[in-house]
């Protein structure tokens, strides 16, 4: 009889020559559960989806719940489904007033497409900007706008009028290049698989201002960002902007597939005409998904304590790893990046982490950093004890170094 393992590199496609393949049996708050009972701290959050931890008791009553009810009806935007509705509302509550139509979908890479062709819609135009090592999914949409030669390069031809911008280049030559051509421009309030890279306020207002003058739509991406990470519930608030078209998933489900672009009614509606069902999908707005992710979001507005101390807990973070092998720790709240001089430095720690009990990551475009996204529940104490075990293993591996 095969085992669990063998059947998951039998019949399950493989995305790299080395996965994980952690046997997981359950998981529960910042914990997860081997099958041979081992524990495991989770400091990336399912890659920062588990906001509110694993298997969060209000969001699973709520699974619970409405799985009793019903579960896939129609698809999105025909009946009136109430899961629907009332997180659609409560988001629509904690958001700037003018974002107030949501679309449900069921992925973030989902959420970028829908909001590049509302983007384009509206505006008449195809011009689509990006930034360089920018992450915003890997469908043929949202890789046409992804900041990375490297990933995209095997899946040419992709969407034309995309044009990728580098703040290398300047500030003022970035902006000049938005033009009334342009439909959108696309960035992420603080870039993800880049290794946490913020961008200035004074670049995003301007980049705001810039949009503005030209009749160009700026979508914000916190699909990784939003919803307490960085000691806001969302990240653009740090910045004094607001974006046109907002995206979100990843932990907007509280753990369930999720994904939404928010955007005032009045550029929503072009979805409705010319063409009718401009944008449709099946499964998006799943009720079972946006009953958890109700509760999930009642639960972080509820206990705000976690999104505040977010600050404090990564500013923690960034004191208690300190060792001559970290060239720095930089992030906002609890998304982080702690970077070494190479990658196979980084993935010979993180590789020892794992084994000792502590999960972490590395970023896709930044692959010498180490991704340090924990559930926001997670305690000092256990930073403390996440960070010592981090530490440990840096001095170990120091030790072993011919250097």
């Amino acid at each position: 009889m095969p085992t669990q393992r063998e059947l998951f590199y039998l019949h399950l496609a493989q995305t790299t020559p080395f996965p994980l393949a952690l046997e997981i049996e359950r998981a529960e708050g910042i914990y997860l559960y081997g099958n041979d009972g081992k524990k495991y701290m989770d400091l990336i959050s399912g890659i920062a989806v588990s906001n509110v931890g694993h298997c969060n008791p209000e969001v699973v009553k709520a699974i619970r719940e409405q799985s009793e009810k019903y579960l896939h009806l129609m698809v999105y935007g025909e009946y009136v489904q109430t899961p629907q509705v009332e997180l659609a509302t409560l988001l629509c509550s904690v958001l700037p007033e003018k974002l107030n139509s949501v679309y449900f979908t069921n992925s973030g890479a989902e959420a970028i497409e829908g909001a590049m062709k509302l983007a384009k819609r509206y505006t008449g135009r195809t011009e689509i900007i990006s930034f360089k090592d920018a992450y915003h999914g890997s469908t043929q949409g949202a890789l046409s706008v992804m900041g990375n030669e490297k990933l995209k390069q095997a899946y040419r031809p992709l969407l034309p009028d995309c044009l990728t911008l580098s703040l290398s280049e300047g500030e003022g030559n970035v902006l000049s290049a938005i033009t009334h051509k342009t439909a959108c421009v696309i960035i992420e309030t603080i870039q993800g698989e880049a290794g946490i890279r913020e961008f200035s306020k004074e670049f995003l207002q301007a980049l705001k201002k810039r949009c503005d003058v030209t009749g160009t739509l700026l979508i914000l991406d916190e699909i990784q960002c939003a919803f307490g990470r960085t000691g806001k519930l969302f990240a653009f608030e740090h910045y004094g902007i607001e974006p046109d078209i907002l995206c979100l998933a990843k932990s907007l489900g509280g753990g369930m597939p999720l994904g939404a672009f928010i955007a005032p009614q009045e550029i929503m509606q072009s979805f409705t005409h010319s063409p009718m069902l401009g944008h449709i999908t099946t499964f998006g707005g799943h009720p079972v998904c946006c009953a958890a992710g109700l509760a999930a979001l009642k639960f972080l507005l509820r206990e705000k304590h976690l999104i505040e101390e977010a600050t404090e807990k990564g500013e923690l973070v960034k004191q208690l790893l300190s060792h001559p092998a970290i060239k720095e720790v930089r992030g906002k709240g609890l998304m982080l990046a702690a970077e070494f001089s190479d990658f196979e430095t980084n993935k010979k720690i993180i590789d020892r982490c794992i084994q000792q009990g502590v999960i972490t990551d590395w970023f896709l475009f930044c692959d010498n950093s180490m991704r340090i996204a924990p559930p926001l529940i997670i305690t000092e104490d256990e930073l403390r004890e996440a960070c010592g075990v981090i530490m440990n293993v840096i001095a170990s591996i120091a030790k072993q170094s011919p250097n």
